[in-house]
């Protein structure tokens, strides 16, 4: 199937130059869902192709290397993972039959709303409520930055539905868009990852019924939102390994011809870097299909792999100094989106780096 959606990315993706473009490309989605690809990693039970995150990755990796825009990528694996993960990991089996026919199709999206306005989606700081009825729950909040937020049909909303002194408990809830009470809210435009969209939303007094709830009640954060991190680290790390690999065929696309004998060592040696970016991404998820580490606790494999890009990204830029300095589009929106993606939740990924090294030193 990767096959296909590398062969989809070159004729339907790369054309529209969409590392640049400001709309989304709604037509590309609908026709990536009439040529089946939304089947991809899903049950074969519901539509899917019966795949696993490890078919989600290569697939990624296809449509970012051969369509050269990894926020069009991003969207679409980020849909797939959402499907796979939050709907099949934890909806009941007529919540299944509902949206997963619709989700591998590609005729329906779910946008997950966790973030809220200046705080992120850090769990101490949200404040969206869900207060049960004898009817279900009221939902009161705003949300922001839900992924594929403005094309979702459902959106999937973390809400606080118990709150100590200490603690707070989170529950999520399947909300179809046209439910009253919610209401999008047009998020600013991303300068990086283009065409990828947001959108924040505001809820007032949302009356959902209890079987709109997904998963378990009052453990949505610690079961799903957490995990859901080192998912979408695990699984998107191919769609980054493949910018690189873009980024490496257009640097030697555009690479001053009289200067390609000088260039082509230190051009093999990113191609080199590259295909080792590529390998680690894939064990990744097909350690995470086969249950060779869990959600919660990445191997020490998806941390070599940012420092690696890191490394890449910072001798690709010296060899467009050096070999290639004339302007272009394709290399340099698609080397911000990698540098910025890279910075995303540095902090956190800084701990766990940490956390590697002390472990190290004390077995001193």
């Amino acid at each position: 199937m990767s096959e296909a959606i590398a062969e989809f990315a070159r004729r339907e993706v790369a054309p529209r130059r969409l590392w640049v473009a400001e709309a989304f490309p709604l037509d590309i989605w609908q026709a990536m869902g009439a040529a089946g690809l939304f089947r991809i990693g899903l049950p074969a039970e519901y539509g899917g192709d019966g795949g696993g995150y490890t078919a989600i990755a290569a697939a990624d990796a296809a449509l970012v290397e051969f369509g050269g825009a990894p926020g069009f990528g991003g969207a679409w694996a980020v849909h797939q993972m959402v499907a796979r993960f939050m709907v099949d990991g934890f909806a009941t089996g007529d919540q299944k039959a509902a949206l997963l026919p619709g989700l591998a199709a590609g005729t329906s999206t779910i946008g997950v709303a966790i973030s809220e306005p200046d705080v992120g989606a850090h769990p101490k700081h949200l404040t969206t409520t869900a207060r049960r009825t004898a009817d279900g729950w009221v939902i009161d909040g705003t949300k922001s930055y839900a992924s594929n937020g403005p094309i979702a049909n459902f959106f999937l909303v973390f809400a606080i539905t118990e709150q100590t002194e200490s603690r707070k408990r989170f529950s999520a809830f399947l909300i179809p868009r046209d439910t009253a009470g919610i209401e999008t809210i047009a998020a600013p435009a991303l300068a990086f990852l283009r065409p990828s969209q947001h959108c924040g939303l505001k809820i007032t007094g949302c009356v959902v019924p209890d079987i709109a709830r997904l998963g378990a009640e009052g453990s949505a954060y610690e079961a799903m939102a957490m995990p859901f991190r080192d998912i979408e680290d695990a699984v998107g790390a191919s769609g980054m390994a493949a910018a690189l690999t873009n980024l490496v065929r257009n640097l030697a696309r555009a690479t001053d011809p009289d200067r390609t004998e000088a260039a082509s060592v230190p051009l093999g040696g990113l191609a080199a870097t590259a295909a080792i970016a590529r390998d680690a991404a894939r064990s990744l998820a097909e350690g995470l299909d086969a249950g060779a580490w869990r959600p919660g606790a990445p191997p020490a494999t998806l941390t070599g792999l940012r420092l690696l890009a890191a490394e890449l990204l910072a001798r690709m830029q010296l060899y467009r100094a050096d070999f290639a300095p004339s302007p272009d589009d394709a290399i340099d929106a698609v080397m911000g989106d990698v540098s910025i993606v890279l910075g995303i939740a540095r902090g956190p990924k800084i701990i766990k780096q940490g956390r590697l090294g002390l472990a190290l030193l004390r077995e001193k």
